[in-house]
């Protein structure tokens, strides 16, 4: 069985903040999914932003190695507004989110990658998260959407601690 891993990078004060890509850190962890599951508005902030980076010599290595592999991967929009995509490998689905990821858990595959702020939140709340990975930085900003807000979990999460990492 698949696990559905929701990755985000957070400020000390629980902003999501998507400008402080730890290139190196997700490039790796692309390796370990066939699948990223976004919302549209995430989706619309990746894409053509990250497929344009993978094209631009100028950009950091690190930068464009992790823009190659996220272009590489499949994308699943869950989405009732967006009418088309731009990227050979993303379709759109606009059935139910449970019983969507309920299915793809199920097929054969590597980690399916959630990121973003609206899917996973109602993943969260629907218990369909198996793993999380908070990439945070030391940094305070005030302003912006925080982790969880508005979520209503139906219980508790009692997460584990399986390893930390420090980055320059």
């Amino acid at each position: 069985m698949r696990n559905v891993i929701f990755a985000i990078n957070i400020t000390m004060d629980g902003c999501c903040d998507h400008t402080k890509v730890i290139a190196k850190y997700f490039t790796r962890l692309m390796g370990d999914v066939d699948l990223q599951v976004f919302g549209r508005k995430t989706y619309q902030l990746m894409v053509p932003y990250w497929p344009e980076v993978a094209k631009n010599p100028s950009e950091t290595k690190a930068d464009r190695e992790f823009a190659e592999a996220f272009d590489s991967v499949n994308k699943l929009v869950f989405s009732r507004s967006l009418d088309s995509v731009e990227d050979r490998n993303t379709r759109i689905v606009r059935t139910n989110l449970h019983d969507e990821i309920v299915k793809l858990k199920q097929e054969p595959g590597r980690n399916i990658l959630v990121g973003g702020v609206d899917v996973s939140s109602q993943l969260m709340e629907l218990g369909l998260v198996d793993e999380y990975r908070f990439v945070v930085s030391p940094v305070i900003v005030g302003e912006g959407r925080r982790l969880l807000e508005g979520v209503s979990l139906p219980e508790r999460l009692q997460l584990k601690l399986v390893e930390s990492n420090v980055f320059k």
